[in-house]
């Protein structure tokens, strides 16, 4: 292929990808903008093969294979996956990433060493793709293991650990420096594992509300791998490629960061500082208000204003859609309906909003924490369905409980309240949420989907 054709069709690919993240900043644009970002990247995929530059067609047969293997693998995963295991899929794919950048960069480190004494700028590339690249793949093992609920989801903190977090960090950038000393093999090796160990001391103390943080700030620690890498291979599809992953989830980052009220640096180490929770003395048990379908079928049918909270439970039960027919019975009888979406409502940014999407819920439905919280006092109803913590009052009330400061769905200045549970297992963070007893909540108990169903089905009969 001409060297100039395959320069411009590269340029095509960049711009391909920066009109792909323009759409997934929109729900209404999010499908495009992930179909165009997937015809660039098959694009970018396949004309590799016609790099005029490369001199190493004599692995076509291994690419193709490892291709086809990709493809066998990823293709029924994500086909298959439930929307409430997207998120782990992410935190899944978003390591493999990472690792895939770091041992790419270790085999060309390798061949350029077989060569000769490959250049320190060279050398610099590699180092920081594989410390990036093998912390991002180990802790996103960790943050998949914390959302499949493989191991516990509450922070991991022992005595000293800060102390040894900071000693690995130290011994990663020892033995980085090293390499970049010496160009010699051993200290690379050295270094991949002890990135590892990092990776996994790293995301530990986290709990298991915070994750999604995290899991946006590996995101953004494998686009930069990428980039590096492709300044190792000479690749500029892979630099600019890297560059927005590693740009945008820097962005994104720091918005949950803010979302959830709190700095990146108390995220990831907060759990070490962290005073325990004054116990309250109080050990018997509270009643709650617990209301049938019909109930809360009158209840809807007599308001003026309902607003549905979705959570990580509607997206369990897979009730968007029993929600949305609830909505538009609401919409019908002239009663006034919204959706309040919390920036991590779910698992991860935009799980609520995706999920609203796939049952043709109108967008102009969904409204923002920001946007919602005012209307509250003028709100008859607050449909909570499976949130919990983003309602939760001790976000303000508790200092030192793990949602402490984050800014939430001020539903319990609504006229009512009505939460849709299973049981009264706490919500993701582990913490109880006082709202459920307070005397203008009631409890519908059941599977989300069967319960918005009976509603429907008695609020048809009013």
């Amino acid at each position: 292929m001409n060297a100039n054709l395959y320069s411009v069709i590269g340029l095509g690919v960049a711009v391909s990808f920066i009109l792909a993240l323009k759409g997934l900043s929109a729900p209404k644009t999010a499908r495009r903008g992930n179909q165009i970002g997937a015809v660039g990247a098959t694009v970018a995929t396949i004309v590799v093969f016609f790099d005029p530059g490369s001199t190493k067609h004599h692995n076509t047969l291994l690419i193709l294979a490892a291709i086809a293997f990709g493809v066998l693998v990823g293709v029924p995963a994500a086909r298959k996956i439930q929307m409430t295991q997207m998120p782990q899929l992410v935190a899944l794919f978003n390591g493999v990433g990472g690792g895939a950048a770091a041992l790419v960069a270790i085999v060309e480190y390798l061949n350029l060493s077989a060569e000769g004494t490959p250049s320190k700028a060279n050398i610099v590339a590699t180092v920081f793709t594989v410390i990036v690249g093998c912390t991002s793949f180990s802790g996103s093992v960790i943050t998949f293991m914390k959302l499949q609920e493989l191991m516990t989801t509450r922070p991991v903190v022992f005595p000293g650990g800060r102390f040894l977090i900071a000693a690995t960090l130290a011994a990663v950038l020892g033995t980085g420096g090293w390499t970049i000393a010496s160009g010699g093999n051993t200290p690379l090796l050295a270094m991949g594992l002890l990135s590892l160990l990092f990776g996994v001391l790293f995301v530990l103390p986290v709990g298991g509300a915070d994750v999604p943080i995290v899991i946006s700030l590996l995101n953004a620690f494998t686009g930069l791998t990428v980039a590096a890498s492709g300044y190792v291979l000479q690749s500029t599809l892979l630099i600019v490629a890297g560059t927005l992953v590693g740009a945008s989830g820097t962005i994104l980052t720091r918005l949950m960061a803010d979302a959830m009220g709190r700095s990146l640096f108390g995220t990831l180490f907060g759990a070490f500082t962290a005073k325990p929770q004054a116990a309250t003395g109080v050990t018997e048990t509270r009643s709650v208000k617990s209301s049938s379908p019909d109930d809360v079928a009158i209840l809807l049918n007599y308001a003026q204003r309902v607003v549905v909270v979705p959570g990580f439970g509607l997206a369990v039960a897979q009730a968007q859609h029993t929600v949305r027919e609830l909505a538009d019975l609401l919409t019908a009888k002239g009663v006034e309906v919204a959706y309040g979406i919390h920036p991590v409502a779910g698992r991860m940014p935009g799980h609520m909003n995706v999920l609203l999407a796939e049952a043709n819920v109108p967008y102009e439905q969904l409204v923002e924490m920001e946007e919602i919280n005012p209307t509250f006092p003028q709100t008859d109803v607050v449909l909570v369905v499976g949130a919990n913590d983003v309602v939760n009052p001790a976000a303000k009330t508790t200092p030192g409980c793990p949602i402490y400061g984050m800014p939430i769905l001020d539903v319990a200045s609504a006229g009512n309240v009505i939460f849709l549970k299973r049981s009264m297992r706490p919500g993701f963070a582990g913490i109880e949420n006082e709202l459920l007893y307070d005397p203008k909540t009631s409890l519908l108990f059941g599977d989300a989907k069967e319960s918005l169903g009976k509603v429907v089905s008695a609020l048809k009969n009013l």
